[in-house]
Order: structure tokens, then C-alpha cells, then sequence
């Protein structure tokens, strides 16, 4: 089970993910990015991956979701802290040509 927390800090929202990233994270991970795109004020989202262990296909589908919605508000979106088996899945996927990964 994937747990989500939000937090904005000026024009940076951030999205701390934990746990595993499938389809049954899909209703928090919606609602986390949902908020940080209603802000206004913020122009970037930043999605932390420190604490994920495990990412599947449907997770990337719900970044391919977020970064058109991104997209649409004007806002860029980030991966940071990708390390591991989840890195390695982002990289596979060729998710370093169209998001911004630290």
C-alpha cells in the first residue's frame, strides 16, 4: 500500500510518495496530485520517490496522466530521489525524456 502526503512551499508543491506505486495507490495519488495542481501559486510539482519500493505499469500510466495535466496547467513536473528497482522501471520506460528525474 502507497501512502501520500502534500506539502507546498512557495511556488513547489511536493508529493511524498511511500511504499508500492500500482493501481491500488491510484485514488491517493490522484487526490495528492489533484490538490498540487489546484494551487494557484504553485509552478512546479515535485514528486518524491525516496521511500518507493515498487512501481508497476498503471503507475506509469498515473505519470503519463499527471504530466498532461501538468502540461495543461503550465506546470512542470519533477521525479526526485528515484533510486532503485523504481529508477530502474522510470528508466526502462524512457521517463527521463519527458520528466525532469534527480
Amino acid at each position: 500500500m502507497m501512502q501520500a502526503s502534500y506539502t507546498v512551499n512557495g511556488a513547489v508543491a511536493t508529493v511524498t510518495l511511500a511504499g508500492r506505486f500500482d493501481f491500488n495507490a491510484h485514488r491517493e495519488f490522484r487526490d495528492a496530485i489533484d490538490r498540487a495542481l489546484a494551487e494557484s501559486a504553485v509552478r512546479q510539482l515535485v514528486l518524491d520517490f525516496r521511500a518507493v519500493d515498487y512501481i508497476d505499469s498503471s503507475a506509469l500510466g498515473m505519470l503519463m496522466l499527471l504530466k498532461e495535466k501538468a502540461d495543461n496547467n503550465h506546470k512542470q513536473v519533477t521525479l526526485s530521489h528515484c533510486t532503485g528497482s523504481a529508477r530502474q522501471v522510470l528508466e526502462i520506460a524512457n521517463f527521463s525524456k519527458l520528466f525532469v528525474m534527480d
